[in-house]
């Protein structure tokens, strides 16, 4: 019964409009109210002790440094050079978009901030080359996904958190998956591309080629600092996301020259609203994670799923499919931090690995954000884009398919997670 009231507040919360931080609290007034707890200094102290913690600094500071990234020219220097690399081939703008798209998801972790900054630069492009506008705003978002995987992750952070599951263990074991989502867009976008009959990028100099990336060396060298840094116990992932902050001022500031004052302000201003959607949510969370593990509903749930207990892949096929439902309905964010808590005591049970699991959990969600109805990402790349979004979901099909194989190949083959995962600790 707890379970069904759960659900059902949660549920009937959302479905009237109420945004998801504030249906969490109602969710958890619900189950207090249920439980006969009266005492308000529950809702206050769970909140603020769930968000006081050292770890979540490193959200914030990878959000700025995204913001940073697009605001000081970061972000416009790697998409020059990649044009200049890959941008001649037959559907060259496409490669270029996946190849900025993994440079940029090792640098801020964001995929709203770099999808936005990919479609503000290279859809001009593509549509004055004559490529499908559908399809390029479809790669564009499956592209800017990539983000939450390879390193450095909000997302790895916000359930590492929630788990207590190692962030440095979800950073290494991201690389490979995210890698082979890109290769999997590459293979797709082969595919569509050869339909299309585009104007050809010439081929760029060698000459030509070294000045782009002896622009772009400084951008191009933040991922080393921050995942290198990270790998090789310099400093942790909250430390780190300040290191590539910084950096990404500096850049902007003193190298590139980009960065204004009055620039510099919106930058902070943007990065501050971001960050308190973002902590308001985890905190809403935390207060929802908190009744109910007092509620017991872990343990109820797993008496109905015990049966699969015993068939870890199996279970975590189910779990895919029950992941991949819920993510057209709701946010990373959500995603991760309502179900987590209830996840996690179920994936310990059957002897999975968590970080494998929890790699595997945030690619799932990333993949909520570009499908319909609710698919943020969806949403910048028509905003940015000015493209209607029901052209951005007609075009996203071939590439939403490549990342479902992915993900399932991942479920069915884990030495592709935990083999690199073992050697990159």
């Amino acid at each position: 019964m707890t379970i069904v009231i759960f659900l059902c507040s949660l549920v009937a919360a959302m479905a009237i409009g109420v945004p998801v931080a504030f249906a969490l609290i109602f969710c958890g007034l619900v189950l207090m109210a249920w439980m006969g707890l009266d005492d308000p200094q529950i809702v206050a102290s769970t909140m603020v002790g769930g968000v006081d913690q050292f770890t979540l600094l490193a959200v914030p500071f990878f959000l700025l440094a995204g913001e940073l990234m697009n605001a000081g020219g970061l972000s416009r220097r790697i998409v020059n050079f990649s044009v200049t690399c890959v941008g001649h081939l037959r559907g060259g703008l496409g490669v270029v978009t996946i190849l900025a798209a993994v440079i940029m998801a090792s640098l801020s972790g964001s995929p709203s901030a770099d999808t936005a900054a990919l479609a503000a630069i290279l859809i001009p492009m593509m549509r004055e080359a004559g490529y499908d506008v559908a399809r390029s705003t479809g790669l564009m978002a499956a592209g800017g996904i990539i983000a939450p995987i390879i390193p450095p992750s909000i997302a790895f952070i916000i359930f590492g958190v929630v788990a207590n599951v190692s962030i440095t263990g979800l950073f290494m074991g991201g690389i490979v998956p995210g890698l082979l989502m890109a290769i999997s867009l590459l293979i797709a976008w082969y595919f569509v591309s050869r339909r299309e009959t585009v104007e050809l990028l010439p081929r760029r100099s060698a000459r030509e080629r070294w000045l782009a990336f002896r622009s772009a060396g400084w951008a191009l060298f933040m991922p080393v600092i921050v995942i290198g840094g990270i790998r090789f116990g310099v400093f942790t992932p909250t430390e780190a996301a300040i290191a590539a902050a910084a950096y990404a001022l500096f850049v902007g500031l003193a190298i590139y020259r980009e960065m204004s004052v009055r620039r510099l302000w919106i930058v902070f201003r943007d990065a501050a609203k971001t960050t308190s959607v973002v902590m308001f949510l985890i905190a809403s969370a935390m207060l929802s994670a908190y009744l109910i593990t007092l509620a017991n509903i872990p343990v109820t749930l797993h008496q109905y799923i015990e049966p699969f207990v015993a068939y870890p892949r199996l279970l975590l096929t189910l779990i895919m499919i029950l992941v991949l439902f819920v993510g057209t309905a709701l946010d990373l964010s959500a995603s991760v931090l309502i179900l987590t808590p209830v996840l996690m005591p179920i994936i310990k049970q059957a002897g999975i690995d968590p970080i494998y699991f929890g790699v595997l959990f945030i690619m799932n969600a990333s993949i909520g954000m570009i499908t319909p109805p609710v698919g943020i990402v969806l949403n910048v790349v028509s905003s940015v884009a000015r493209v209607p979004l029901g052209q951005v979901i007609r075009g996203i099909s071939p590439f939403l398919i490549a990342l479902v194989c992915v993900l399932f190949l991942l479920v069915a083959f884990p030495q592709l997670v935990l083999v690199p995962l073992a050697v990159l600790r």
